[in-house]
């Protein structure tokens, strides 16, 4: 998800998942699917159903814990990082960028964390992106950090190493500069005078209902739900009437709670719980735009957004985040920047159908965002790229798995 260019957050994304204890109803939904993309994620995704009991209480020291000797070492596994020999450029270009953030004062604040050093972080991915740029094949480079590199393993939401994982992706929408019959749904700058803003700040309902945000838009967009997702993803590309794109990122949001769109109309009865994904939320607000406002207004908090100058999406330690390399989790409990390995299922599509279809997978990512519903130590969000193409993986990303991450072994 966003300062951290967000977001993120996606979080069960299409399909989601139902928690076994599901008495809270269904606060699980909607911003679980769409895709934090990458800014300082919005706080939006507050919701429940994926923290586990006490999940946000874990001290960083319980959120790592060196692999166990009982447990299988991944590296150990014939299962190779399957982007590796087509996407080298892609993933030394990712270590660049955690190597770039780790040497930066913000990163000395947030170290040591879970008992991690800074400096130790630093030369993990130094190594590691020399072993990237010299190994021949996957397996030649597996084998290196297996020998080279100490594993540590995220103990996950049940303290047992399982974790949730989603997909997230940056949307591009058309959008107009100036106001027109066609487009009529604006997004804001933030206000200058919003650090006075007296608490509690006014709802999304009194703030589109006023004159107060007059002058701050930046872009209209056609339709009043699309740019609601975009207040869900922190971030967009934009396409212009002209064929410009205009980029934008999160700026800051009201302190009001975000309350879930997917789980009104689940509650109202409009929606089958079982049936709520994101194309299933569009199709019903395009069938009953009448009921579109009422829904909205239910979800009280309100994101601002900042013109990005055309750069690309940016995850939570400030550098861009790298489709299928880049990863957000819990900054208060994992290592910012960090060199991590994971464990899980990812859509491909198949030749013959076209479908896309659930491949497990283990690859080398680097540890770049966040989102505020990607919180405790059973939940990661993985950056799939821009568009459609990547809307539509990141949406079957719904599964569990695990994910370690590797430092390199101290003499």
């Amino acid at each position: 998800m966003i300062g951290s260019h967000l977001q993120r957050n996606l979080q069960r994304h299409l399909y989601p998942q139902i928690h076994p204890h599901l008495h809270r109803g269904a606060d699980l939904l909607f911003a679980t699917w769409v895709g934090l993309i990458c800014a300082v994620p919005p706080c939006y995704m507050q919701t429940e159903f994926q923290l586990p009991a006490h999940a946000a209480e874990l001290q960083q020291s319980q959120a790592i814990v060196p692999l166990s000797q009982s447990a299988t070492n991944p590296l150990s596994l014939d299962l190779t990082d399957d982007l590796f020999e087509r996407d080298r450029p892609v993933l030394l270009q990712a270590i660049d960028h955690s190597i770039r953030y780790i040497r930066t004062p913000s990163a000395a604040k947030r170290y040591p964390i879970a008992g991690i050093t800074q400096e130790r972080v630093e030369k993990s991915l130094v190594r590691f992106r020399r072993l990237v740029q010299v190994s021949r094949t996957a397996k030649d480079l597996q084998q290196a950090v297996n020998r080279e590199f100490d594993v540590f393993q995220s103990v996950g939401r049940d303290r047992q190493g399982t974790v949730q994982f989603t997909g997230y992706y940056e949307a591009i929408y058309k959008a107009s500069r100036t106001r027109t019959d066609e487009f009529k749904y604006p997004l804001y700058r933030l206000p200058p005078d919003f650090a006075q803003w007296r608490s509690p700040h006014p709802t999304r309902a009194m703030l589109e209902g006023s004159k107060q945000l007059a002058g701050l838009e930046i872009a209209w967009l056609s339709d009043r739900f699309q740019a609601f997702l975009v207040h869900v993803q922190g971030s967009a590309r934009l396409q212009l009437q002209n064929g410009e794109v205009l980029t934008i990122g999160y700026a800051g949001k009201t302190d009001q709670p975000y309350r879930s769109v997917g789980a009104e109309l689940v509650r109202d009865g409009k929606i089958r719980l079982e049936d709520v994904d994101l194309q299933a939320l569009i199709d019903y607000f395009r069938a009953n735009p009448q009921e579109t406002l009422m829904y909205l207004n239910r979800n009280p908090s309100f994101v601002f957004f900042r013109e990005t100058s055309g750069q690309p999406a940016t995850g939570s330690i400030g550098v861009p985040v790298s489709p299928e390399r880049s990863i957000a989790t819990d900054k208060k409990l994992f290592p910012s920047g960090g060199l991590a390995l994971m464990r899980t299922q990812v859509p491909f599509e198949n030749p013959q159908t076209g479908k896309l279809e659930l491949k497990e997978v283990q690859r080398f990512v680097l540890d770049q965002d966040t989102g505020g519903a990607i919180r405790g130590a059973g939940r990661v969000d993985i950056f799939m790229g821009t568009g459609d193409r990547a809307k539509k993986r990141a949406g079957l990303i719904k599964g569990d798995g695990e994910l370690y991450y590797l430092l390199l072994k101290t003499k």
